[in-house]
């Protein structure tokens, strides 16, 4: 049936092509685009031969940039090259729910091998779309209360991947060591996304059991973060930002905010770091994404998701920004300092 379906597809293209060539079309060379502009593969002409890949990520920020970059590379590595011996259709959301569904009804409706998705939203818009697809998580902090998986040791669908979720006790631990005299902590998340609720619940248990107060502020969006920081940087000795999407979007907005108060960032994403957070213990999101990426290589070679453990993510890093450790005044102890990778001015 998909040998059927895909073979009527390119008949259909190979008749729309000789038509604009006989009309003289001098845009047969431009790539094709998404409906909401992000750069994709062309699926005007797929090759009933090749295996189809649905990539969907749910927008634009560094570290899911990083995954994005991974998964295409191991796809490479592991035999699926976009155009060669594969078809990939990369497509990217811009944080638009309606882009969700259309991105994930086109995967379907081109009856796609797999369909990738990076960061929860954008999985869970592809598991409402199919039930039988195999479908691979990419930074999926907890696919069990994101209800897409049954287990992590047993996934039980057409769903596995792999997990982001960071070692929260390490960030607050690391945290202590930074600012030994902080007593409050500000956690700072989306209420929209599933993956940060539960974070950051955990962090807020964790950051307890260390006796350490917390003030949790939500926003629904980047638009709500200016005001939102700014009511908790008055707050507490510093702000600690889960795995969320929406605050990585925003996070150009949420620094200066810190800074003026001169409160440290502690996200639990490396980019962040990168971008203006302090430090963190977290997660090499290139990494991430070709351990996703040969995931999903695992699963176009036959492996059944539905018996295939979620795994955790590996690569952990400690990633200090030193530029800002030194504008906020702020010492590094050596026992830190040598087991960390500093980035920042003249790093």
């Amino acid at each position: 049936m998909k040998k059927l379906f895909r073979a009527r597809a390119s008949i259909l293209t190979l008749m729309a092509a000789t038509v604009l060539m006989a009309c003289g079309n001098s845009d047969a060379n431009n790539s094709d685009t998404s409906s909401d502009g992000s750069a994709a593969s062309s699926t005007d002409s797929i090759n009933p031969d090749l295996p189809y890949i649905g990539i969907m990520q749910l927008t634009t920020h560094p570290a899911l940039d990083q995954i994005g970059e991974g998964i295409i590379d191991q796809l490479e590595e592991a035999g699926y090259v976009d155009g060669e011996t594969a078809t990939i259709d990369f497509q990217n959301a811009q944080g638009d729910q309606s882009n969700m569904q259309s991105i994930a009804e086109r995967f379907v409706s081109n009856d796609a091998d797999i369909m990738i998705g990076i960061a929860t939203p954008a999985a869970q818009a592809l598991a409402n779309a199919s039930s039988d697809i195999p479908i691979i998580l990419g930074a999926i902090t907890d696919p069990v209360a994101a209800n897409l998986v049954d287990s992590m040791e047993k996934p039980g669908g057409n769903i596995t991947g792999v997990s982001d979720k960071t070692p929260a006790r390490d960030q607050f631990i690391l945290i202590q060591q930074l600012l030994p005299d902080a007593k409050t902590i500000g956690i700072l998340y989306s209420s929209a996304e599933d993956n940060s609720i539960s974070s950051a619940k955990e962090a807020e248990e964790i950051a307890a059991s260390l006796g350490l107060k917390t003030i949790t502020k939500t926003v629904t969006s980047t638009n709500d973060i200016a005001q939102v920081a700014e009511s908790l940087a008055s707050e507490v000795d510093a702000i600690y930002v889960p795995t969320d999407n929406t605050i990585a979007s925003g996070l150009a907005t949420l620094i200066p905010v810190a800074d003026a108060y001169n409160i440290p960032v502690f996200p639990a994403v490396d980019t962040m770091v990168e971008e203006g957070g302090l430090a963190t213990i977290g997660l090499n999101q290139y990494a991430l994404g070709t351990q996703t990426g040969a995931v999903a290589a695992d699963i176009l070679a036959g492996a059944d998701p539905a018996t295939y453990p979620v795994q955790y993510a590996t690569g952990i890093q400690l990633v200090i920004n030193r530029a800002k450790a030194d504008q906020l005044g702020i010492t590094i102890p050596d026992d830190v300092a040598q087991n960390a990778i500093f980035v920042g001015e003249g790093e």
